[in-house]
């Protein structure tokens, strides 16, 4: 490929360098010159503009792209249309990402031309999720670099989550709370209903070898989940004792992950037996999501799996002793305002257009996120979406519909997630029934240091809550009507005190709407 200035009547078919204004018109980079961009040059006074042509041999920019996308998209990924230069593999299932050893920096080695980025090996991704990127840094390269590349590659994959069952069993000692073990028992299930397995749970039993033994043997289950009443520290303790009793046989005491050091790992009769470590009763993601991702795709898990879990196994948000480094302010910070609802406890009419103040209650909402100077919301519509949209005619919003927001408002904040310009950093998730809510509190919010923040008033954390980025990829996993609540568990979260109790107070009925005043 010949880069670099030409007079006009040589440039005929090369492609702009960069983008420019012609004529009235902006080219962009890139762009094929015809011989009414050459005129229109030449009248605009200039004499040469500077340009690429291919020469022969040269595979164009998107061709390139595509050709190396083509060669590492493997099972569960999916190659995306080029644009300008670039290809992204997108994962076509949930699942976990899966990446040949050293390939990523052997393609990245063969030219400077050809550059691939990825997700780390074992990313949790969902469907639709961005894995990897190759960008063509010039707007072509010789057949023989491509050539290199492709012979570099290797597929990269994403190993679909698949329907397993789980069996759990509890053992108490005296004193054991019974609502510890409820608590367990949700958390477990939430963690196997997010990877699209199936649960149950056995009764208790005794924190004694020979009695969870019986309970090994007798529990129903593809893998067994076994949380015991005290922590594991020696082989001849008891989850790796009655393994062994009921005939199996302890793969791994411990894990090079931090929080998660405690598990245990096991087989019996052919089955996966996982000793939990005490932080699994908690939401925020250990080592045991781990291993419990691996064994829903269907991967390995043994003892040397486990081994290799130690780069990168230093967690975020662990609770250790020391200190936790605070995130800074973000960049950027825009809002998702959530207006799908059927608002069904309003009674007659959709609550969010009744009026206060002489407004409805989503345009207040909309007015407040306008002067605390944030860009223009995303507005997720779903009932009643014409009405809503109308209720707004003349504000600078983003509309985006949620096309399953009847199945609860996890699919409605996943679709305001999805709808995140690119050039946010984070995102204040608003509810559209709380009018009263403060520009000021709005603006601190976005403005406040920290990797979640929440308002809180008296005690109480209310909304809106700004979320990172680097949430957004389990927000959009959200369904039914769950929230951010058990995501939030796995961040620091930074409170903001609220000026009043308007961050508390949502509009659910016509009392609540009555109580704000006038």
């Amino acid at each position: 490929m010949k880069f670099g200035e030409l007079p006009l009547d040589q440039a005929l078919g090369a492609l702009l360098a960069h983008g420019q204004m012609l004529g009235g018109r902006r080219l962009a980079k890139g762009h094929r010159l015809t011989a009414d961009d050459l005129a229109a040059a030449e009248l605009a006074g200039i004499t040469s503009l500077v340009v690429a042509r291919l020469e022969a041999g040269d595979v164009a920019e998107d061709a390139a792209a595509t050709a190396l996308a083509a060669a590492l998209a493997g099972p569960g990924a999916q190659v995306l249309a080029p644009v300008h230069g670039r290809v992204n593999i997108a994962a076509a299932a949930d699942g976990l990402v899966q990446l040949p050893p050293a390939m990523v920096a052997a393609v990245n080695r063969v030219d400077e031309a050809l550059t691939l980025a990825t997700l780390p090996d074992g990313q949790r991704v969902a469907a639709g999720e961005i894995i990897a990127t190759i960008k063509t840094i010039t707007y072509a390269v010789p057949a023989a670099v491509l050539a290199g590349a492709v012979a570099a590659a290797r597929p990269m994959a994403v190993a679909a989550f698949r329907p397993r069952s789980f069996g759990l069993i509890a053992t108490s000692l005296p004193g054991t709370s019974a609502k510890a073990l409820e608590k367990l028992e949700l958390v477990t299930a939430a963690r196997v209903a997010a990877l699209g397995g199936a649960f149950a749970v056995a009764p208790s039993c005794p924190h004694e070898a020979g009695a969870l033994a019986a309970q090994l043997r007798s529990v129903p289950g593809d893998v067994l989940l076994v949380a015991g009443a005290s922590a594991t520290v020696d082989r001849g303790d008891v989850i790796p004792a009655a393994i062994v009793a009921a005939g199996g046989q302890v793969l791994r005491l411990g894990m090079p992950v931090d929080p998660g050091n405690l598990l245990v790992l096991g087989v019996l009769d052919g089955r996966p037996v996982i000793g939990l470590p005490g932080c699994a009763r908690s939401p925020k993601r250990n080592g045991f999501d781990i291993v419990l991702e691996h064994l829903a795709a269907g991967l390995p898990v043994d003892g040397a799996l486990i081994a290799g879990l130690g780069e990168g196994g230093l967690l975020p948000e662990a609770e250790r002793p020391q200190p936790r480094a605070v995130a800074g302010a973000p960049g950027r910070v825009g809002a998702v305002v959530l207006a799908a609802g059927r608002s069904s406890r309003f009674g007659d009419g959709h609550k969010l257009l009744a009026l206060w103040r002489g407004q409805p209650l989503v345009a207040h909402v909309v007015d407040a996120i306008a002067a605390a100077g944030l860009p223009p919301p995303v507005v997720v519509l779903g009932h009643q979406a014409d009405a809503v949209r109308a209720a707004l005619a003349g504000r600078d919003v983003r509309f985006v519909m949620a096309a399953d927001w009847a199945d609860g408002m996890g699919r409605s904040l996943a679709a305001g997630i999805a709808a995140v310009p690119d050039d946010w950093d984070a995102a204040l998730v608003c509810l559209a029934d709380m009018p009263a809510v403060e520009p000021d509190l709005i603006a601190a919010l976005a403005a406040a240091a920290g990797d979640v923040v929440a308002p809180v008033w008296n005690g109480r954390r209310g909304h809106p809550v700004r979320w990172p980025r680097s949430a957004f990829g389990r927000l959009r996993q959200l369904a039914g009507d769950a929230g951010g609540r058990a995501i939030m568990a796995d961040h620091v979260v930074t409170e903001v005190p609220a000026p009043s109790a308007a961050c508390l107070a949502d509009v659910d009925t016509v009392t609540a709407l009555s109580a704000l005043g006038g």
